[in-house]
């Protein structure tokens, strides 16, 4: 999913730098909610993972 974020976040930049505002204001906006939504499952795995007793990676 950050590959996704990351993905949408270049396609805004060149989109940006290309004079495409509508575009590129849409794609950061993906970006930005693809970010949010790794990072809420990143922390649930992390505490998954100590609630069953394995140490961190």
């Amino acid at each position: 999913m950050l590959g996704w974020a990351v993905t949408f976040l270049v396609i805004a930049l060149v989109a940006a730098v290309l004079g495409f505002g509508g575009i590129a204001g849409t794609a950061a906006g993906i970006a930005k909610i693809l970010f949010f939504i790794f990072i809420v499952l990143f922390l649930i795995a992390m505490i998954a993972r100590a609630v069953q007793g394995k140490p961190p990676v």
